[in-house]
């Protein structure tokens, strides 16, 4: 058989994208890569690709397909079995570190999917959605929420600390129903006398219950303590309203027991 007859039993281009799985666009643009030769054309003046043909561009699809970038493929193809090898282990190295990236990624969308985990964590969140169950509604909830977000960007450091007191406060549900109580208080007058006795009964509760005081204490910050300390705890509460009022009493109240607690 001639060289034109070789080149005559061959494919065209569009049967041989085809047959490996590619576009002939792809083809071409492995052509103008020098990825693989541009075969002999026949009587007729048609690219005609035999099997070595084929067999290349099978070996480029399959690469380029696992992730090797196309500028480094002619160096593996063309570097013999040692230089192939080590070619391969390197892309799946790249590969596997694209992978983690990616599921991080993935991770962090999904987190971004529940604000309350993107914005507070996992332990936050968790007892964000306890409160429902302990008579909050969605407001008191929201504003919860809210004061959190703020802590934690003010003062990371003694959030953890301020979260175990959460956690330990809402097991003892004489400390939850005063809580429920103050966040009813919103709605009192300023000169309401109820505000006095609930400020009285919460100081209690926290001197009785030391370990709930980590939701008062967590709260203070190394550096402008005092600023950061009140733009939290006083966070939501209109100057001069009952819930201000409130909050001032108790503070008041248990920097006289000895409670260090930063002041304005």
């Amino acid at each position: 058989m001639g060289q034109a007859d070789r080149v005559r039993s061959g494919v065209t281009i569009g049967q041989a994208a085809a047959y490996v799985g590619v576009t002939v666009k792809t083809v071409r643009h492995y052509h103008k890569l020098g990825l693989v030769a541009e075969p002999g054309r026949d009587g007729s003046g048609y690219r005609r690709y035999g099997s070595a043909d084929l067999l290349r561009l099978v070996q480029v699809r399959t690469l380029a397909a696992a992730g090797v970038p196309l500028a480094e493929i002619g160096d593996m193809l063309g570097g013999g079995a040692q230089r192939f090898a080590e070619a391969l282990t390197e892309a799946e190295r790249r590969l596997t570190e694209q992978i983690k990236e990616l599921t991080a990624r993935r991770e962090r969308l999904r987190r971004l999917a529940d604000s309350d985990r993107a914005l507070l964590g996992d332990r936050a969140a968790a007892l964000l959605e306890r409160m429902p169950a302990l008579g909050f509604d969605a407001d008191e909830t929201a504003a919860l929420r809210d004061g959190w977000v703020l802590a934690k960007a003010l003062v990371p450091e003694g959030f953890d600390d301020y979260l175990a007191g959460v956690e330990q406060a809402v097991e003892d549900r004489h400390f939850v129903a005063l809580i429920k109580r103050g966040a009813e208080a919103a709605t009192w007058s300023r000169d309401d006398p109820r505000i006095d006795e609930l400020a009285t009964a919460m100081v209690e509760r926290y001197l009785a219950n030391p370990v709930l005081l980590r939701t008062v204490t967590g709260l203070q910050a190394g550096s402008e303590a005092a600023t950061r300390y009140q733009l939290i705890a006083h966070h939501g509460a209109e100057q001069g309203s009952a819930a201000a009022r409130l909050t001032t009493l108790v503070e008041t109240r248990l920097r006289a027991a000895g409670v260090r607690i930063p002041r304005p």
